[in-house]
């Protein structure tokens, strides 16, 4: 869609045809060579070092102050800012003294992207600096940046701060917000910090399939597309579950997957209907193990971003020390609603949630109702690593029966600051048991439930040829991130989260 220029836009252009006036490209094709950058000379430069005298820099103009013969500049690259001296009677001549001269100084714009060589120095108010030999334009911008202005009590004005929009431009938002760049590299060292664990225990690393014929390992409603070719119907994954497991029937002793996964329901300041999980199995294990495995895994992350297991999170301190605190899904709702629904049927259960004043309908069976009590009235109370631990047999049609507690199986959620962090399984590796299960899910459907998963006759193959005992877990690293970083919105740990269209 066409849009009127702003005055602004027009002067960049402007400036964008002056500049090829003077021959100069101003979106040249070669490389350009870069050989340091500004955080490695802000950490390693000092007033007596012989180094740094041949550097090679590129990165935006985030500002220019020009004094006579003399002019400054601000040089932002993907690690941080550095000043930049430049001198009229100094620079090379030939374009690079085109650039200065007629260039730089009258239609350089703050985001133009440059590059310049020269040698480091410390200028005499104390500040490392690059006193440029030559410039070169590598590539003009023809919007102008949001300008923020931090004052020097630190105070920020004009911030580029409205979430519509940094959402929408995350390209404008990393650039001039500082601090946001920073969540996505913690992101990264997260994922790192997981990878690190699971290849040192011999664990392998596997792609599953995206588009399925059946959206299985989950109870969620699935994104529906049509493949032409073969003319049938197919979901994006709302799970890789199934598909893990098949490749511990396959012989893999360990295998994980960092995963997107796309559920279509609702959105809020946790859900984002595309959202990245992490699903690992490891063959001859049980839930008691992986809990174990996740305080380890927990531990590690923990210090591997902040140096320590206290991490703060808004107001509050979450301490992942292991070990966490261990309780019963049945005792959980004891203890926050006063009612003991161990021993309830369908219908008593309906009573309780009336009692409660959570909504019901006919849809609902034994394992929604309960979820919805859990989720209402407990899961907002653990605030620090807590599992919940043997869930009704109702809730986990994946899981294996517990070994000895009637009517539960071996199941634990990780929550932590009120929110499931990770699900986790004794898994269940009977195909009789199984198929049994998923039979009593299609009952579910057929009442109306839209979340209650499919019969997938390739899996229960699949384990009709055997499944080794296996313990298997998800977690969530859009909350996990979250977590780490102190955010309170997934947004704020998502490149491109969804959003309507832009009107």
């Amino acid at each position: 869609m066409s849009k009127e220029l702003t005055e602004l836009e027009i002067q960049r252009r402007d400036s964008l045809e002056k500049i090829k006036a003077l021959g100069i490209n101003p979106y040249p094709q070669e490389m350009y060579e870069v050989n340091v950058s500004a955080a490695d000379i802000h950490q390693h430069y000092t007033a007596d070092s012989t180094n740094y005298t041949n550097v090679s820099i590129a990165g935006r103009l985030m500002g220019k102050r020009i004094m006579g013969k003399a002019s400054f500049a601000e040089l932002q690259d993907s690690s941080g800012k550095i000043q930049l001296y430049m001198n009229r009677d100094e620079i090379c001549p030939g374009e690079d003294k085109a650039l200065y001269n007629d260039v730089f100084k009258k239609y350089l714009d703050l985001g133009d992207f440059i590059g310049v060589t020269g040698y480091v120095f410390i200028t005499q108010v104390g500040e490392i600096s690059i006193h440029v030999k030559t410039l070169k334009l590598l590539s003009k911008s023809l919007k102008p940046l949001p300008v923020v202005k931090t004052d020097a009590d630190g105070n920020v004005h004009d911030a580029f701060g409205n979430p519509e929009l940094r959402y929408r431009q995350r390209y404008v938002d990393l650039v001039v917000n500082k601090g946001v760049r920073d969540t996505f590299i913690k992101r990264t060292q997260l994922i790192n910090s997981m990878r690190e664990i699971f290849n040192k225990n011999g664990y392998l690393e596997v792609e599953t399939p995206i588009l399925q014929p059946i959206p299985g390992g989950a109870a969620a409603r699935p994104f529906t597309t049509h493949h032409n070719a073969l003319d049938i119907p197919l979901y994006l994954r709302i799970a890789n579950e199934l598909y893990l497991k098949r490749l511990i029937v396959g012989g893999f002793d360990g295998v994980y997957e960092f995963a997107k996964d796309f559920r279509n329901e609702g959105m809020d300041r946790t859900h984002n209907p595309e959202f990245t999980v992490l699903e690992i199995y490891v063959a001859y294990k049980d839930y008691f193990w992986m809990m174990d495995f996740t305080e380890t895994l927990l531990e590690k992350i923990a210090m591997d971003l902040h140096g320590q297991t206290e991490v703060k999170v808004g107001e509050k301190v979450i301490d992942f020390k292991p070990p966490f605190k261990r309780i019963s899904m049945y005792d959980a709702i004891k203890e926050y609603t006063g009612i003991d629904i161990s021993v309830m049927d369908e219908s008593q259960l309906r009573d309780a949630c009336k009692q409660l004043h959570i909504e019901t309908d006919p849809s609902m069976g034994k394992g929604k109702m309960i979820d919805e009590i859990f989720g209402a009235k407990c899961e907002k109370n653990f605030i620090q690593p807590t599992f919940i631990i043997d869930y009704p047999i109702e809730m986990s049609p994946l899981c294996k029966k517990h070994r000895s507690k009637s009517g539960l199986v071996e199941r634990f959620e990780l929550m932590v600051n009120g929110k499931e962090i990770a699900n986790a399984y004794t898994e269940l590796n009977d195909p009789i048991d199984q198929r049994e299960r998923f039979e009593e899910q299609m009952k579910l459907s057929e009442k109306g439930d839209d979340e209650a998963m499919l019969i997938d006759q390739d899996f229960l193959r699949a384990l009709e040829y055997g499944m080794p005992p296996t313990s298997g877990m998800g977690i969530g690293i859009d909350r996990l991130t979250m977590l780490m970083t102190n955010q309170e919105s997934i947004q704020e740990v998502l490149f491109f989260p969804q959003m309507r269209p832009e009107q």
